[in-house]
């Protein structure tokens, strides 16, 4: 993931494409890596997490 990031940071890729890349990785975790039947819970959480620390104003990453 790293390298992939690293890749995108390089070649300055636009910020959407830089977003599809990041949620075709998190697909791809959590189809390699979670059980079926948890995966739709997972990605529930993660995209909620998401959001709450989108509307966290001033907060640094």
């Amino acid at each position: 993931m790293n390298e992939m990031i690293g890749t995108l940071e390089k070649h300055q890729a636009p910020v959407d494409l830089s977003l599809i890349v990041l949620g075709d990785m998190v697909s791809n975790l959590l189809l390699s890596s979670v059980q079926e039947n948890k995966r739709i819970e997972l990605a529930e959480a993660f995209s909620q997490a998401l959001l709450n620390s989108l509307k966290t104003p001033n907060k640094k990453h």
